[in-house]
């Protein structure tokens, strides 16, 4: 039997049939689309492309907000031999038409959330690009089609027009998709998936049915995923590696259903209806990324900050107790401990803990975090609290899961358990293997490393050597066999030494010890010492500031440097030339309108440093001038 995403598909549809796979809101109701539905309509839409001019390798790009037609249309291009190109709704025009050139994609599929950014990228098309409009025929497409002289069936698509044709191919020529279904090989591309590109250009990554095959099995296997009982709620996009392999693909091996957040008529109100869909759908378990699982600790704390008094107090030595009886969540504390701090834990539990979880409904069971490196400080507040957020790690070219902690598994400040079907190394400098505890290059083998870079032969040989992946991340094995994952070899600190180390190191260490910290940059380019770019956790401040009676800038100015320097006696392991040694505080957060967070809401290191240059060049060259700006930016902010 061939390891492809259609036979998962086929094989979910006859065993699971009727249950829910896929559902979007519509018209204020939860429209479901079921296994059986799902094969049947990608049949449909295939065969609309197989009686057209799709050829084989044919690239279909996808913009738009996760719905049961994105994962149709995906679906439908696979079945006919084709390859999607998932792109992030949040891609500026030049950015889409960059993609959408380089893979050569001959059709576009958008909704009406994204219709316009499209349109407005078609000057930048170097070849004929067909549309596919994924909602219902509305006013939009109409206007947009008489404005671009385009005609329909010709220049465009509407999705339910596919679907019907497709039906009418299907009933003069039943063996169509068959017979294309029958010539997929496991090793056929089904996904060219570009790279956020924090560290440069993006690439596209060029992933197999059996490399999505492979780590769909895996996930079932580190999270023991019960059959036919999981809900989620995706609020991550679907072109997201983590949310494409973890939600659409793995629900064929355990009938998981699919809720995508209603995406109203923009996509800022993904943002709004999350938590609105959250306590309707009430999820058994949600991915999710460190910028969501912050905002919800963020809030949480403000709640109780606002509360005061006798709740505030039982709320925080409940934490500090129910904390410490975790430990790292795989070596926990026993004995005297765990009698001694019972009863605050008990006490909170009951009283607050349990008002807090029903945030996000009443019956979730964990969230598994990826993206980005998830602090420490979130994965021990969501474990006391009683909704574990389980780190994960993976890169897209490994689709993408590497390793995960689980329910059965987890240790805090780690990136968990290698999944079970994957060989994975550190490797040092020198060409051996690292030792326990010894930190060096993450290298991996398994059915789900890529095939390479689309037309990037130069890039795909840099990190594919005799089967293994080069991941370009640091990290090493603890002694307990969980693997820590340290941050980006190509984004390490250097000093004027040539002396190397993680920047993400630093400032994990900083953002779990100092809670005025909003987002941060640590620098160093082969300077004499270590600076950082830093964004406020302005509620966070003002408390501070009024906690210790602070009345002028000045006085602001010494207490909030000295508060970001705090966490140094913190930070013994970490070498004293690596503590940031002056602060450029930055007025307004690092925003993705400004290009430096991607769509996960991870930092562009490189943007930003080209971003804040000036400030950077300030911290270095004119300290005076830093603080003089700092000052202005205190003042402004906080007086």
């Amino acid at each position: 039997m061939e390891r492809t995403i259609i036979t998962m598909l086929r094989e979910a549809s006859q065993k699971y049939q009727d249950r829910a796979y896929t559902t979007k809101k519509f018209d204020g109701k939860w429209i479901a689309c079921s296994f059986k539905e799902t094969e049947d309509i990608t049949n449909k839409i295939a065969a609309s492309f197989l009686k057209g001019n799709f050829k084989v390798e044919d690239k279909v790009a996808i913009l738009s907000e996760g719905s049961s037609e994105w994962v149709n249309i995906e679906l439908a291009v696979i079945k006919a031999r084709g390859v999607s190109v998932p792109l992030s709704i949040k891609l500026t025009e030049s950015e889409i038409a960059f993609r959408v050139n380089h893979s050569e994609a001959t059709m576009i599929a958008v909704s009406h959330n994204t219709i316009e950014k499209v349109v407005n990228a078609y000057a930048e098309f170097d070849h004929k690009v067909i549309l596919i409009y994924l909602d219902k025929k509305d006013n939009r497409i109409k206007d947009i089609a008489k404005k671009m002289s385009w005609k329909k069936d010709v220049d465009y698509y509407i999705f339910d027009d596919l679907v019907s044709a497709g039906e009418k191919v299907l009933a003069k020529d039943k063996d169509i998709v068959e017979n294309s279904i029958n010539d997929i090989n496991e090793n056929d591309v089904i996904n060219i998936c570009y790279t956020s590109g924090t560290t440069g250009n993006p690439k596209g990554i060029m992933l197999s049915h059996l490399n999505y095959w492979a780590n769909s099995h895996d996930a079932v296997k580190l999270f023991e995923l019960p059959d036919a009982s999981f809900e989620t709620l995706i609020v991550l996009p679907v072109d997201h590696s983590f949310a494409h392999t973890v939600g659409i693909y793995t629900a064929f091996l355990r009938g998981i259903t699919l809720h995508f957040v209603d995406s109203g008529k923009t996509n800022a109100s993904i943002i709004r209806n999350f938590p609105i869909n959250l306590k309707e759908v009430n999820p058994i378990f949600m991915m999710t990324v460190p910028s969501i699982s912050g905002s919800f600790m963020k809030k949480m704390k403000q709640g109780i900050q606002k509360k005061g008094g006798i709740i505030e107090k039982i709320f925080n030595n409940g934490l500090e107790a129910a904390i410490i009886r975790n430990g790292d969540g795989f070596n926990k504390p026993k004995g005297f401990i765990r009698v001694k701090t019972f009863f605050p834990y008990f006490i909170a539990n009951i009283l607050i803990f349990k008002k807090l979880r029903e945030v996000f409904g009443s019956r979730i069971k964990y969230c598994v975090g990826g993206g980005a490196l998830l602090e420490a400080k979130q994965q021990h507040f969501f474990g006391a609290i009683g909704v574990p957020v389980f780190q994960g790690y993976g890169l897209t070219e490994a689709a993408p899961i590497i390793s995960s902690n689980s329910p059965k598994s987890y240790k805090f400040g780690t990136s968990g358990r290698v999944a079970p079907s994957i060989e994975c190394k550190i490797m040092l400098d020198d060409g051996t293997e690292a030792k326990v505890n010894q930190r060096g290059e993450i290298v991996i083998k398994g059915d789900n490393v890529m095939k390479g870079y689309f037309k990037n032969e130069k890039a795909s040989n840099e990190v594919l050597k005799d089967g293994w992946l080069y991941t370009g991340d640091l990290g090493y094995y603890d002694e307990d066999g969980f693997l820590v994952v340290t941050g980006r070899a190509k984004a390490l600190l250097i000093s004027k030494e040539g002396e190397k180390y993680s920047p993400e190191e630093v400032e994990e260490i900083m953002f779990n010890n100092v809670d005025i910290i909003n987002q941060l940059l640590v620098f160093n380019d082969h300077k004499p010492s270590t600076t950082a770019l830093v964004t406020l956790q302005e509620e966070n401040v003002k408390a501070l500031l009024k906690a210790k009676g602070v009345k002028d800038s000045k006085e602001a100015y010494d207490l909030i440097i000295n508060t970001l320097k705090s966490y140094e006696d913190k930070a013994t392991m970490i070498p004293t030339m690596w503590h940031p040694a002056r602060f450029a505080l930055i007025e307004k957060p690092f925003s993705e309108d400004d290009g430096l967070v991607n769509s996960t809401m991870k930092l562009v290191r490189y943007k930003t440093i080209e971003f804040y240059k000036d400030r950077i060049d300030l911290l270095y060259d004119n300290p005076e001038e830093n603080r003089k700006v700092n000052l202005e930016i205190i003042e402004k902010l906080f007086f």
